[in-house]
């Protein structure tokens, strides 16, 4: 008897590392293209460091995100990973979080308290003041610095959305892009078929552009698509996205979208699983990790096959 209880307590002892795997709730702003390559990325991540992930859909709306979210401080996972409906709602979701002394990552869209982010807490995304100066900066390039500009805005309670239309901006302003002009801007909501109801009401009002620029690849396409059925597309026709979706680079393929810019959707969600992971274990981990943005262009389109 005491041999098979030694033998019992020396099988717990080895099985214990295993008994408890890392439970990480993931709380998705909504499931569009890019995002829903994040969400596989983190749940691949996820397998392979052995951690459940348990994915929460909004459905992009803010109150349903916050009760997700207390519902998995609830359920007392090890970490939680999110990526917000609306930024501005950061600050209640770090308190409520932190507070339950619970590890947050934030991934893909930049918190509005990400100065005052405290310990346990990490953001996990691309910056992007790189992704809308690159986008644009080759729209520059393509216009030899001249032309009439109009600008699909993604949802502007996202900073994304706010940064990325900042770039442009700032560009336009530069001596080299000083001849470009921006004649509109309306907000998309990161959306194909708004963003073609958009293209085709500027169609219809008869405004004079040389390029769109969109701040993503859905809203690019949606004003490919408006510039298709108004029959106002030629080969010559500008059009710019962000994210290179598969829809977007098969776009880009056909000759029609010319510019994007890679952003790494499967790295962020792994990215984001491994601060978690460390935060859960209590290992440094940097406030920001950065997952680089590239320029996307039919030059090096094929390096970027498969990739997102």
């Amino acid at each position: 008897m005491k041999k098979l209880l030694i033998a019992a307590a020396v099988a717990g002892s080895l099985a214990s590392p295993m008994a408890h795997a890392q439970k990480i709730g993931l709380a998705m702003a909504q499931l569009d293209t890019f995002l829903t390559i994040l969400k596989n990325g983190t749940l691949e991540a996820g397998k392979k460091a052995g951690a459940n992930v348990q994915v929460e859909d909004a459905g992009n709306d803010v109150g349903k995100q916050l009760s997700q979210i207390q519902n998995l401080i609830a359920q007392k996972v090890d970490a939680i990973i999110v990526n917000p409906v609306d930024t501005d709602a950061t600050p209640k979701i770090t308190k409520m979080v932190t507070d339950a002394k619970i590890p947050l990552v934030y991934v893909n869209r930049k918190p509005v308290d990400f100065d005052k982010l405290p310990a346990g807490v990490a953001f996990v995304a691309s910056d992007e003041k790189v992704s809308g100066t690159l986008e644009t900066q080759e729209v520059c390039r393509l216009l030899k610095g001249k032309g009439d500009i109009l600008v699909l805005m993604g949802e502007l309670s996202n900073e994304a959305a706010r940064t990325r239309t900042k770039d442009i901006e700032e560009v336009v302003a530069t001596k080299d892009c000083s001849g470009m002009k921006i004649v509109d801007k309306r907000e998309g909501a990161w959306d194909r078929t708004k963003a073609q109801d958009i293209t085709t009401n500027w169609l219809s009002s008869g405004v004079k552009f040389d390029a769109i620029i969109a701040n993503n690849d859905e809203m690019a396409i949606g004003a490919i698509n408006a510039l298709k059925a108004a029959k106002k597309w030629t080969p010559a026709s500008i059009v710019a996205g962000i994210d290179a979706t598969p829809d977007a680079l098969a776009s880009m393929k056909a000759g029609d979208l010319k510019v994007t810019v890679f952003q790494n959707a499967a790295g962020q969600g792994s990215g984001a699983v491994d601060a978690a992971i460390k935060l859960i274990k209590k290992q440094p981990v940097e406030r920001f990790v950065n997952v680089p943005f590239e320029l996307v262009t039919p030059a090096n389109l094929a390096k970027y096959s498969g990739k997102n």
